[in-house]
């Protein structure tokens, strides 16, 4: 399929029309995988109406997840969306400059999820963490909110086109940023971001009610970095000898 390595994840979903939806949209881009987070309603049944005779096989692909960590931990690159901005919320992507970063990152053999949240409320702050960038897509001021399944088929369509673009690049250019080494995943990032944390709190940098707010910069920067495994085993070292020298 034209977005094989790209899983779109939707957290805590009310609605199985919906995510039925968002199977005939997937299907419709060429994008192979849809995971759920702690539904709130998964019936298969209910679903299947509306994913169209196309969309079948992925809901019956459809896995089930407890917890976003665990949904998204065998991806290098997680985009979360929001139609919220400020506070958490920083450092705004455009469906069309995330989707460039998907197809860049697909080129280079990676795993991709592409998070969505409750219908109701979108993805809350603590959701928003275990997702390297965030992106919103612009409406109009007077109807931001978008149902669940247009906000999917948007960014998919969004993604599809970008793949296409890097495809019809020379090879040199689709593979010049290939080398190095493979991405850290999802999962060795919150290793990280765990350790930083607790050499920041060791060293004071860190303090307040809020630790996890003031980290979100951190996890900004290294998101775009893009890090690389031997990068992220010398960070890993450097957070345990400064700790190990502070006792």
């Amino acid at each position: 399929m034209l977005l094989d390595g790209v899983q779109i994840v939707l957290v805590k979903t009310r609605f199985p029309e919906n995510i039925g939806m968002t199977a005939r949209a997937c299907a419709n881009m060429g994008c192979p995988a849809i995971r759920l987070v702690d539904p709130e309603r998964w019936d298969r049944e209910k679903a299947g109406p509306l994913a169209t005779p196309k969309g079948q096989g992925l809901l019956d692909g459809v896995r089930v997840s407890p917890g976003l960590a665990e949904a998204v931990a065998e991806s290098s690159l997680v985009l979360g969306t929001t139609a919220r901005t400020g506070g958490w919320r920083q450092a705004l992507l455009a469906p069309g400059q995330a989707a460039r970063e998907v197809a860049a990152a697909l080129a280079r053999g990676e795993n991709i999820s592409l998070v969505f949240g409750p219908e109701d409320r979108g993805l809350n702050n603590e959701e928003i963490t275990h997702c390297q960038r965030l992106v919103t897509i612009p409406t109009d001021a007077a109807a931001s909110s978008l149902n669940l399944a247009q906000a999917v088929l948007l960014m998919l369509y969004e993604c599809a086109n970008a793949v296409r673009a890097v495809r019809a690049l020379p090879d040199a250019e689709k593979n010049g940023a290939s080398g190095g080494g493979r991405v850290v995943t999802a999962e060795e990032q919150e290793r990280l971001m765990d350790a930083l944390k607790a050499m920041l709190l060791s060293l004071d940098y860190l303090h307040g009610d809020n630790p996890d707010y003031f980290l979100m910069p951190w996890r900004r920067m290294f998101s775009r970095a893009g890090l690389r495994r031997h990068e992220y085993d010398a960070l890993m070292g450097l957070c345990r000898q400064v700790r190990h020298k502070l006792g």
